[in-house]
């Protein structure tokens, strides 16, 4: 065994090469004497008399005959030596090189990658990366189909079809997680990384597994023979439910935009204006299933049909976020006094200790709490509308190091910041997903898992992701625009919705016609 002293030390060629050339040049040399020999002496030893030519012409011949034979066996060995000891020689030298240039240690020079060739790590980061935008997109169009599916066939068959999806979306959320541990660094090792990689790309193909048999068991349900007709009466009624709620949701916000400042409203600004494009998209869609359906095309009315029902359930995303910010608002507004309040409370017994606490950073850390206290509390004699939301951010990341994870009203405050954050980035990838990439949907997925553990340490991490995530779900969309192809049908039929809308194709479909699952796009 190698010794740990030496087993970094480069190799010296040493001896090998000089001591292979000497023994072949010696080879030459016997074998050049082993030549010359034969020719300096006769064979015996004996003289050589000369006869007359012609006296004994038959001797002669025979003389002849025999001096060839022994000349030609005297050259055989000597040149079977030479060659020997060359081929050796010429073996021993092209082992050498060739182990000196696949050597990868330190002494060693190996030769360069072959061109065009990616290093594993980044052809496997694709990957993963492309398998967790699928696999997120193949469940969220799954839940989209069972919400339609449950009015039709009711909940006793949609339930188990539910727990599949839910332990699908289990596999999607650990994938997830390997996914951030791995951006954040971990492991560290390039083969633990590799296996990482392909850990991830392993859960997303057992989610889409556990999807696909969803699907074949909603198309059990449906039958054969079921026309779209059933599921047509659903979709028109979902979407008669939401165009009446369009009105309301023009009116809340805004309310709210009245209210609050621009930066509380942020967020769900255009929802109302992107729902009815949306809308509009699934009148267009429905139309042409409804008509396809009566002429007996079941084929062009069940994709027309999805269509439709993506459409109409990213305009409840929609709407059902400008009804969930303003409650949030609500309880944001109710909650500042009493969060100032609490973090007064928490700042005056940390002077009180300020002295076990040490010097420097401390102090500090007071002096900046205290400075975005009075900021909030002038805020809110100012008399002008105000960002609710945002009061309470500032107020909890200023008090955080001095009432970290305590009951009261702090992490309460906490979590109607990360409540708001959260769902913000979510709407936004789910009604924006064909343009979202793995970045954004993996901070959104880690926000999620930190809010849902319910632990108040959690809030302050889940709303810093949740922001991080949209953020870069809006640069996704910003920086790709919109990836999917355009809907089906002319300009006339489809108007405003087909400029808006063009991700929105059904799932299952592509511009080139079935299968694939591409997603809604930017709106």
């Amino acid at each position: 065994m190698t010794s740990s002293l030496h087993r970094g030390r480069p190799r010296r060629p040493g001896p090998h090469i000089s001591v292979r050339v000497a023994h072949a040049v010696l080879g030459c040399a016997i074998g050049l004497v082993w030549l010359v020999l034969p020719g300096m002496t006769s064979g015996d030893g004996a003289p050589v008399a000369i006869k007359e030519p012609a006296s004994a012409p038959s001797s002669v011949a025979a003389a002849a005959e025999e001096e060839d034979e022994t000349s030609t066996a005297d050259l055989v060995l000597p040149l079977v030596a030479v060659a020997a000891v060359g081929a050796v020689a010429g073996y021993g030298y092209v082992r050498r090189v060739r182990r000196a240039r696949s050597r990868t240690t330190p002494g060693g020079s190996g030769g360069p990658p072959p061109p065009g060739s990616a290093p594993p790590l980044t052809a496997l980061d694709g990957r993963a990366r492309a398998a967790l935008v699928e696999a997120d997109d193949r469940i969220r169009t799954t839940r989209t189909e069972l919400d339609h599916a449950e009015p039709l066939f009711g909940s006793d068959p949609v339930a188990p079809l539910r727990r599949t999806v839910q332990e699908a979306g289990t596999e999607l959320a650990a994938a997830f997680r390997m996914r951030r541990r791995y951006d954040e660094g971990t492991p560290a090792e390039d083969a633990a990384r590799a296996h990482a990689l392909a850990g991830i790309v392993g859960r997303c193909e057992e989610t889409t597994r556990r999807l696909d048999s969803v699907a074949d068991a909603l198309a059990r349900l449906r039958g054969p023979d079921d026309g779209p007709g059933a599921a047509l009466g659903v979709a028109e009624g979902r979407f008669r439910e939401l165009t009446g709620l369009v009105a309301g949701s023009e009116t809340v916000l805004a309310g709210l935009r009245t209210r609050y400042a621009p930066t509380a409203t942020a967020s769900v600004i255009g929802n109302v204006e992107q729902a009815k494009d949306r809308l509009l998209f699934a009148t267009v869609r429905l139309n042409e299933a409804r008509q396809a359906a009566d002429t007996g095309r079941a084929g062009t009315a069940a994709t027309h049909l999805r269509a439709a029902e993506a459409a109409v359930a990213q305009a409840a995303v929609l709407l059902g976020g400008v009804g969930r910010l303003a409650a949030l608002l609500e309880a944001a507004e109710r909650t500042v006094p009493a969060a100032l309040t609490g973090a007064e409370a928490e700042l005056s017994a940390a002077r009180a200790d300020e002295a076990a606490m040490g010097p420097g950073t401390s102090h500090a850390l007071l002096r900046h709490a205290d400075v975005v206290l009075a900021s909030v509390r002038q805020e809110l004699t100012a008399g002008r509308p105000g960002d609710p939301v945002g009061m309470l951010r500032r107020i909890v990341r200023a008090t955080e190091p001095f009432a970290p994870g305590r009951a009261g009203v702090l992490p309460a405050a906490a979590l109607i910041v990360a409540r708001t954050s959260t769902g913000a980035a979510a709407d936004f990838v789910e009604t924006h997903r064909g343009a979202v990439g793995a970045a954004a949907r993996t901070g959104l997925a880690e926000a999620e898992r930190l809010l849902a553990t319910n632990d108040p340490a959690d809030r302050r991490a889940a709303d810093d992701l949740a922001l991080e995530a949209l953020e870069l779900a809006e640069q996704d969309v910003r920086t790709h625009g919109n990836p999917g192809p355009a809907p089906e049908g002319t300009a006339d039929e489809i108007g405003a919705a087909g400029a808006v809308l063009g991700g929105i194709v059904p799932p299952g479909t592509t511009a080139d016609g079935p299968p694939a699952d591409p997603p809604p796009g930017k709106a």
